[in-house]
């Protein structure tokens, strides 16, 4: 059964989304010249492991920009070329630049479950704290893995909510200050 893997990025005091709702504390460029190596290949294992990108619409409409994201070579080709679903109750649609639209579901967790019955690699949730929280209460959410930047803000929504019994698979520290935090979810 394919697995689902949701991937957020957090600071150290565990703010997954400052006030504003932005992500400026993520300062370490995926895909650069400059990019460490170890890094890029760690980033690079997880996309080679899914066929499948689930968002929330808030990501979603965030993230469109990557359709267009040409400098971020063969991690953005990837990304681009994934079969895409979009949970929303407003959105009729979901286009993607030149490349395949998203499927919008209204019912992420109905969709989430059939698309772990299908054969394919796992599924990767990108963001969408809110789609994140009730993929968790539904049991849905197989592997969490959290991108920690060497940074605190205080203030901000915080990755949780309430408690979570979490079971750590991996942790791997990079030169970039970035910590890549694996944990599978305890049922």
């Amino acid at each position: 059964m394919r697995k689902l893997i949701v991937q957020q990025w957090v600071t150290v005091d565990n703010i997954a989304a400052e006030e504003d709702g932005g992500l400026s504390f993520v300062s370490v460029e995926p895909f650069s010249e400059t990019t460490q190596p170890a890094y890029k290949a760690s980033v690079m294992g997880l996309i080679d492991a899914v066929d499948t990108l689930i968002l929330g619409a808030t990501t979603y409409a965030q993230s469109t920009g990557w359709a267009y994201a040409t400098e971020q070579g063969e991690y953005g080709e990837k990304l681009n070329n994934l079969t895409k679903y979009v949970a929303s109750s407003k959105l009729d649609d979901a286009p993607w630049g030149d490349f395949p639209a998203a499927t919008v579901t209204r019912d992420p967790a109905a969709t989430i479950r059939e698309l772990k019955r299908r054969s394919g690699k796992d599924i990767w949730m990108w963001g969408s704290l809110t789609l994140m929280r009730s993929m968790l209460d539904a049991g849905l959410v197989d592997e969490l893995t959290l991108l920690v930047c060497p940074v605190t803000r205080g203030k901000g929504t915080r990755i949780f909510e309430d408690r979570q019994n979490l079971e750590l698979i991996d942790a791997t520290p990079f030169e970039n200050g970035v910590v890549i935090l694996r944990y599978g979810i305890k049922k």
